[in-house]
């Protein structure tokens, strides 16, 4: 199953890539989000972050949002009523056999796309889901509509990593979906080696690094993970959310999941 992970990583990468510098070449600056603003000015009718607002733009598929609306988006999604941090659709794993095929015909991609917008549907910000999307499209020489999915899907994975390094606990990315740490794993082309709890609402991932100046792991921040957990089932045990968050593909590996980091050669302006 390796080998296959890895080959449809590569056909991503082939598919998808623009041209353009990458958005993982780039050094983001970064700043720590002030949570408390989010959470008033997403709850806030007569701001331009209101959540609603933000949604209707996104969903309508506006490639005129920027970053700190983007950011407003993706970490005020915590401050919803309906926020899930497991939150899987169950059209996502409907044709995962074809996910792991090195070659698709126009029928096939027909399919993925199908099932791919009806995931994105029940789950806006599943970012695998997202680059199946973006190659299909590609795929049926639909360049325009994987041009806007891969506009929405960078600057996702923009707003994650402009939340800190990740190199330390007070710096550590803030996620709002654990399936989210291997995306950005993933993204700066990283094997992801262990997993481990880091108390108080830390996630620490190792990695296998590239060379001697890459740093061993990285630090996510998943308080609102744990919380909204905690809050919606209280009932189930700390094992039980650990088996919930992990991100490994139905034969239990996650080590070369098809990264939408690494499908998104383009750098959104």
């Amino acid at each position: 199953m390796k080998h296959i992970l890895t080959s449809l990583l590569t056909m991503f990468l082939v598919a998808l890539s623009l041209g353009a510098a990458s958005t993982k070449d780039k050094k983001p600056s970064w700043e720590k989000p002030d949570m408390k603003e989010i959470q008033k000015a997403v709850n806030d009718p007569s701001s331009k972050y209101f959540y609603p607002k933000l949604l209707r733009m996104f969903e309508r598929n506006d490639t005129a949002m920027n970053l700190k609306q983007f950011r407003h988006l993706y970490l005020g999604y915590v401050f919803q009523e309906d926020y899930n941090p497991y939150r899987r659709s169950e059209y996502s794993s409907m044709v995962e056999d074809l996910y792991y095929r090195g070659k698709h015909t126009p029928a096939e991609c027909d399919t993925i796309i199908k099932y791919a917008e009806l995931s994105l549907k029940d789950d806006p910000f599943d970012l695998r889901q997202m680059t199946f999307l973006i190659y299909a499209y590609r795929e049926k020489q639909k360049n325009h509509l994987a041009s806007i999915w891969q506009y929405k899907l960078n600057h996702l994975l923009e707003a994650i990593l402009s939340t800190g390094n990740g190199l330390k606990p007070e710096n550590a990315w803030i996620v709002t979906n654990p399936q989210h740490e291997y995306n950005l794993i993933n993204f700066h082309d990283y094997i992801a080696e262990s997993h481990e709890d880091a108390p108080p609402h830390y996630d620490y991932i190792a990695i296998k690094p590239k060379n001697d100046k890459d740093p061993k792991g990285f630090y996510f921040d998943v308080l609102y993970v744990l919380s909204e957990y905690n809050r919606k089932f209280p009932e189930e045990t700390a094992d039980e959310q650990q088996e919930k968050a992990s991100p490994a593909d139905d034969n239990g590996s996650s080590e070369n999941e098809p990264a939408p980091g690494n499908s998104g050669n383009s750098t959104p302006q």
